[in-house]
């Protein structure tokens, strides 16, 4: 038997994105132990997926630091991998497959593209659709990499959800990463009022991460934490999972939410589109816009009005 290495640093929606992935990867791998190479703030979630052995860290340092690479490269090699999907497939790990692990065989987008013999844009690919082309190339059969399902993420959060309600939710993700403020829609309160209004059976809640404690004071929704304290992945996915309906901006619990296979809707601005982010399903659909600010509240209520009356 032997050991096959993961890479994938982040972020929370990528995690959730490649569950189909590495699915396939253990049915291709049935009797090999299977690491996923990681940061910490994915290492809890990651250690309850079923299709892997074992969490590995990478403290990300930077590059220049030849300290923290010699033990990086001293960890890795006592595993003695036998081969690597790189899913993360950025610089860094470029760097890795050059000067940390070049004599193991590797699995990238680049090296899907030199076993294809052409050019492909991968960045013009759906990103489900570019780990399906990366998989097939060492003739993994992709049967769930395009449909992920993050279930296995959830836990029991019963305690937390009768702690706040005694009725059905809507769950609400109004922020963004400071850097990425342009994903973020800024009607959010005119949008819960309408809601109450027409739709009192359902309680509306937040549920700040870890930088945002404050600024969920600033939206009119209850704001749930774990005693006193953001939800972990674990949690939060749990609570997705309870809700009833999400609304949310591009960010990773919006990702979650599609991967759980909830009712909602994400909001999109010009960064993106949800194709090439592998966000819509069935029943987690986006409004996509050129300018977030001058989508009116009303205006995203009339999308969802009659999804809320079916689910109330």
């Amino acid at each position: 038997m032997s050991n096959i290495l993961i890479i994938k640093h982040g972020s929370l929606g990528d995690i959730a994105q490649i569950s189909g992935a590495l699915k396939d990867i253990r049915a291709f791998h049935p009797n090999n132990k299977i690491f996923i190479l990681t940061t910490f703030q994915y290492s809890e979630v990651l250690g309850r997926c079923p299709h892997i052995d074992a969490v590995l860290i990478d403290r990300r340092l930077p590059r220049w630091n030849i300290f923290y690479l010699v033990k990086l490269k001293k960890m890795l090699s006592k595993y003695n991998f036998s081969y690597i999907y790189d899913l993360q497939n950025s610089s860094r790990t470029l760097f890795y497959q050059r000067y940390l692990l070049n004599s193991i065989s590797w699995n990238s987008s680049q090296t899907a593209r030199k076993k294809e013999k052409k050019e492909r844009n991968f960045e013009q690919e759906s990103v489900l659709e570019r780990f399906k082309i990366q998989l097939n190339s060492s003739d993994i059969k992709t049967n769930h990499t395009t449909s992920p399902d993050f279930s296995w993420a959830c836990i029991n959060v019963d305690e937390i959800v009768n702690k706040y309600f005694n009725k059905k939710f809507i769950l609400i993700f109004p922020f963004s990463s400071p850097k990425l403020s342009h994903k973020q829609w800024p009607y959010y309160n005119n949008l819960i009022k309408i809601i109450r209004r027409d739709n009192p059976d359902f309680e509306i809640a937040i549920a700040p991460g870890p930088n945002e404690i404050e600024l969920a004071k600033t939206i009119n929704a209850t704001s749930i934490t774990n005693r006193k304290k953001p939800l972990t992945i674990v949690e939060l996915s749990g609570l997705i999972k309870k809700s009833s309906f999400i609304i949310a901006n591009d960010t990773g619990p919006a990702h979650i939410a599609a991967h759980l296979k909830k009712e909602g809707i994400v909001l999109f601005g010009y960064h993106t589109t949800p194709k090439k982010v592998s966000i819509e399903t069935n029943i987690f659909k986006a409004i996509t816009v050129s300018d977030l600010n001058k989508l009116s509240a009303d205006q995203v209520y009339l999308e969802i009005k009659d999804r809320l009356k079916l689910i109330n």
